[in-house]
């Protein structure tokens, strides 16, 4: 099949049938954007349909491109993202992104839930209670991470040392990596997606491309999640992330 009957197809799976008569301000900018995102790139890769409307909830967070979020949420649903996935994911973005982003997102998501009728709030994922929270996020982050920050901020003042080590481990670990909904590796996954929508997060990159790599996500899978992240983000950003993960899964190559 060509673009066109691909891109027809793969959208009304997304979002149902699209109504051809009804009247674009601009048909061939929106010609462009459906064979590209729907006849082309959502069939690059082994990535099925969930984790893909999941990478493109979670490029939209970051990029705060709220009104696509809000499509993008009814598609994830469409395709069989469970509503705890979707809200998962947008936690996630938390760490990275802030906390006011975060909540514009959430109020978004919920938008969509209750206009489908799902009760909120959704079930409770939380599995660190206060006191565990950085000893179970410790237990995640060290088979990943190791001691990297912590030793990259060895020589801040004595009562600063040891603060962002903790509130990350704490924070982005034992808050959020702990929570059922979403198992390590596809958090991880995600999380580089939204790392290289960030921009500019090249020394972020280089660690969760290896963090990737130990909970199974293959170069070829990770490269895929990123091409699928293009349209929604940009080429330089998209080409820089893939460098990276050239570079960090082949370190023999040159870069």
């Amino acid at each position: 099949m060509n673009r066109a009957t691909l891109s027809d197809a793969k959208y009304r799976d997304l979002f149902g049938d699209r109504d051809a008569s009804a009247p674009e301000d601009d048909p061939e900018f929106m010609t462009i954007l459906r064979r590209l995102i729907f006849g082309e790139i959502f069939f690059i890769g082994d990535l099925d349909d969930q984790t893909r409307e999941l990478i493109t909830v979670v490029v939209l967070t970051t990029t705060q491109m709220l009104s696509q979020l809000k499509a993008h949420t009814g598609a994830a649903l469409n395709v069989g993202v469970t509503p705890v996935e979707v809200r998962e994911v947008v936690y996630q973005c938390a760490p990275f992104i802030g906390l006011p982003p975060t909540l514009n997102a959430i109020g978004v998501i919920n938008e969509v839930f209750r206009s489908r009728g799902i009760d909120l709030p959704l079930p409770a994922q939380a599995a660190a209670d206060e006191d565990e929270r950085y000893d179970k996020g410790k237990a995640i982050q060290v088979p990943l991470y190791g001691d990297e920050i912590r030793n990259d901020l060895d020589d801040l003042p004595d009562e600063l040392r040891d603060v962002v080590p903790r509130l990350l481990t704490e924070f982005c670990f034992g808050d959020f990596y702990t929570r059922t909904g979403l198992d390590v590796a596809r958090r991880e996954l995600l999380v580089l997606c939204l790392l290289a929508a960030l921009g500019g997060t090249d020394a972020q990159l280089r660690p969760h491309t290896l963090g990737n790599l130990k909970v199974g996500n293959t170069k070829t899978t990770q490269i895929a999640a990123l091409i699928h992240s293009l349209p929604y983000i940009d080429f330089p950003r998209a080409l820089n992330a893939i460098r990276i993960v050239r570079q960090v899964s082949d370190p023999a190559k040159p870069s």
